[in-house]
C-alpha cells in the first residue's frame, strides 16, 4: 500500500486545542501539511494554530456531541480544504469512579464525547475523503481498549466501542481508496487524566489521589507520541501500539483474555482506588 505524501494536503484533528491533538498538528504542520483544527476551545485553537510551521491552517469551534454542529463544521471544512487527505480523531476525556457512584448520566455524557463524537465526525467527513485518491482515517484507541481495568467502567467502554467502530469501518471500506486504522497509546503525559471528570459522588479529594497515581504511570512524551500516531498515519497502518505497556497489555489480554485483571490489579491499585478514604 502506497505511503501518504502530506505536502500539500489537509488533515482534519479533532481535539486539536491541547494535548496530543495539538502535538500531532504541530508534527503534521511540521511535514508540510495544511490542519483543519477542531475542538470546542476556540483560545486553545487559537494558540495551537499561531504555534503551527506553514499556512493554510483553519480552525473550527464545535462540540463533537452535537450532530447537527458537526456537520456543519464538516461542510466547511470541506469548503476551504478541497483536499482533506487524512482525518485523526484524538479529541476525548476520562471519567473516575466505580459503578456505584457513578450516574447514567455520567457515564452517557463519556459515551457522547469518545464514541459518538468520533463516529459523527467520522461519517461526516467521509464524502471529503473519498475524493481523495488515497486517504486514511486514525482513530485514537487507548490501552484501556485493549484491557478494562475496575474503576474505569465507561472510559473503558467508550474505547471498546472506538476499538469496534475502527475495526468495523476498516473492513467496510477495505475495497476503496481511504484506509482506517487504530492507535493504542499507553500512558502519555498530556494531563487528560488530572483535566478529566469525576463521579459527583466522589470525594474530590480522592479522585485527585487516583488521577495523579494513574498520572504517574504515563512515561512517554507527547512529542514521541505524536511521531508515532504521524507515521502510523502516513503509514496507513492498521493497527499500532504507543508504548512498552500497551504492547504487554495487547499480549497479556490475548494469552488470558479472563484473568489479565490479575496481572494489572496491583500495579493500577492506587489508579483505581475511588473508595479508600484519605
Amino acid at each position: 500500500m502506497p505511503e501518504l505524501d502530506v505536502t500539500g494536503a489537509t488533515s482534519v484533528i479533532t481535539g486539536a486545542a491541547a494535548g496530543m491533538g495539538a502535538e500531532v498538528a504541530r508534527e503534521l504542520a511540521r511535514r508540510g501539511a495544511r490542519i483543519a483544527l477542531v475542538d470546542r476551545d476556540a483560545a486553545g485553537l487559537a494558540a495551537v494554530a499561531q504555534s503551527l510551521e506553514g499556512d493554510g491552517h483553519t480552525t473550527h469551534v464545535v462540540d463533537l456531541a452535537d450532530d447537527a454542529a458537526v456537520e456543519a463544521a464538516a461542510a466547511e471544512i470541506a469548503a476551504h480544504h478541497p483536499h482533506v487527505q487524512t482525518l485523526i480523531t484524538c479529541a476525548g476525556s476520562s471519567m473516575l469512579g466505580s459503578i456505584d457512584q457513578l450516574t447514567m448520566a455520567e457515564m452517557r455524557w463519556l459515551m457522547d464525547v469518545n464514541l459518538w463524537g468520533t463516529v459523527s465526525i467520522t461519517q461526516a467527513l467521509l464524502p471529503a475523503l473519498r475524493r481523495a485518491p488515497a486517504a486514511h482515517i486514525t482513530h485514537l484507541v487507548s490501552i484501556y481498549g485493549l484491557a478494562a481495568p475496575a474503576g474505569r467502567i465507561p472510559y473503558a467502554m467508550s474505547k471498546f466501542a472506538v476499538r469496534g467502530f475502527t475495526e468495523a469501518l476498516r473492513h467496510e471500506l477495505e475495497d476503496g481508496s481511504v484506509t482506517v486504522g487504530a492507535v493504542y497509546p499507553a500512558g502519555v503525559k498530556t494531563g487528560i487524566i488530572l483535566r478529566g471528570r469525576y463521579a459527583a459522588a466522589l470525594d474530590p479529594a480522592i479522585a485527585q489521589r487516583a488521577a495523579e497515581a494513574q498520572a504517574k504511570m504515563y512515561h512517554t512524551e507527547p512529542a514521541d507520541a505524536a511521531r508515532r500516531i504521524v507515521e502510523a498515519t502516513v503509514r496507513r497502518r492498521p493497527r499500532t501500539m504507543i508504548g512498552r505497556e500497551a504492547r504487554l497489555v495487547d499480549v497479556l489480554a490475548r494469552l488470558a483474555p479472563t484473568r489479565y485483571w490479575a496481572a494489572m490489579r496491583r500495579p493500577l491499585r492506587d489508579a483505581v482506588d475511588t473508595t479508600t478514604p484519605l
